[in-house]
């Protein structure tokens, strides 16, 4: 795609809905391109990106129409590619064909067969590490997570085989057995492949189920740490987690499992009787159940909650309350996921001026102080 074409707030259509059309998308969401995807199905990460409202899906096949008063096309079928590029063509629309790009290499030297286990940060690509970097330039697959930063998907050289390994809450999954399978089977082919999470790869993830089934099939496999949400977001929005004369401990826990389910690790009433900071993960379906046992076990009703959804990226937004409110506030903002819940002293701390300026200047919702 040309980087001269100016496409912010310009109508972009791209056809097809495979893993492969994420790394386009990931260019064109970074020009600020009003994007329609047209396709009868699509995988987990671009139905995620459509429900979030970043892009518009049309669940069904193309159409010469679908072309009108676009100022750009991307057609990643190859049964309709020609098509859709003449159709293109004759409109005089910009098109791109996934089937014809250059195919040249320009990966900073194979590293050999093997996986790389990479935490790409909480959402700002920036964020991910210069190892990481440069690993996934080398890759010949990449397997990617939905909460990874899409936007590094553009930098991959065409050809390079993209497989969206998005587990969705409550939604069609990429069972944990078959990623192993898929990164051990390209890996023992001769390909180097990338498994791309976000965040960290340790943090509440399979990162260790992951190197486990690479060391019994004998594939070396390399660590590459990243950035958690669990600091980074509270950093983003201003917070410390800890405060000199305020708050000395950190405990950060996942709230995924219900607080008061039998496979529950979590000791939600020792957690109660806390005073530092708790910082919970995954929380968001489980919140008022969360926050009823922390207030009964102890914590005071008047704590400062701080909440910080689609950290570091542009839909970042901020929400304060205090643990006697939380659920109903949540609620009423609507609060989705990813968000990040920073419960205690310093979540109510007043953000100095120098960092008043939000990583994020386009929300859902409006930001909420």
């Amino acid at each position: 795609m040309s980087t001269e074409l100016d496409l912010a707030g310009r109508r972009v259509v791209v056809f097809g809905g495979e893993p492969e059309v994420l790394r386009h998308l990931a260019r064109l969401d970074r020009t600020g391109a009003d994007i329609t995807v047209v396709a009868p199905a699509v995988c987990p990460a671009i139905g995620a990106m459509a429900q979030a409202g970043r892009i518009r899906w049309h669940e069904r096949s193309w159409r010469p129409e679908d072309l009108d008063d676009a100022w750009f096309a991307v057609a990643c079928t190859p049964a309709h590619n020609e098509d859709i590029a003449r159709a293109a063509e004759q409109k005089r629309v910009f098109c791109t064909r996934a089937d014809t790009e250059a195919a040249a290499d320009v990966r900073p030297g194979h590293p050999g067969p093997g996986v790389a286990l990479i935490g790409a940060g909480p959402g700002d690509p920036d964020l991910i590490t210069v190892r990481g970097r440069e690993l996934l330039g080398a890759a010949d697959v990449v397997l990617v997570d939905r909460l990874a930063p899409l936007e590094l998907l553009a930098g991959l050289r065409p050809g390079v085989e993209i497989i969206d390994a998005a587990k969705l809450p409550y939604s069609r999954t990429m069972a944990q057995e078959h990623i192993n399978e898929v990164m051990v089977d390209r890996a023992l082919a001769g390909r180097f492949v990338v498994r791309l999470k976000g965040g960290d790869p340790y943090m509440f993830g399979c990162g260790f189920e992951e190197v486990s089934a690479c060391a019994k099939a004998g594939v070396p496999v390399t660590v590459v740490p990243g950035v958690s949400s669990a600091l980074a977001a509270p950093a983003l929005a201003g917070i410390p987690v800890t405060h000199r004369g305020m708050a000395q401990q950190v405990t950060i826990v996942s709230g995924h499992v219900p607080p008061d389910h039998a496979d529950g690790l979590v000791d939600w009433s020792a957690l109660g009787r806390l005073k530092g900071t708790l910082v919970i993960l995954m929380g968001v379906t489980h919140v008022a159940k969360s926050s009823e046992l922390l207030m009964r076990a102890g914590r005071d009703a008047a704590t400062p909650v701080l909440v910080v959804q689609d950290a570091a990226t542009r839909f970042q937004r901020v929400l304060r309350s205090t643990l006697a409110d939380l659920a109903q506030d949540c609620a009423t903002h609507r609060v989705a996921p990813p968000a990040v819940f920073v419960i205690g002293p310093t979540a109510g701390l007043e953000v100095p001026q120098a960092l008043q300026a939000p990583a994020a200047t386009e929300a859902p919702h409006p930001l909420v102080s």
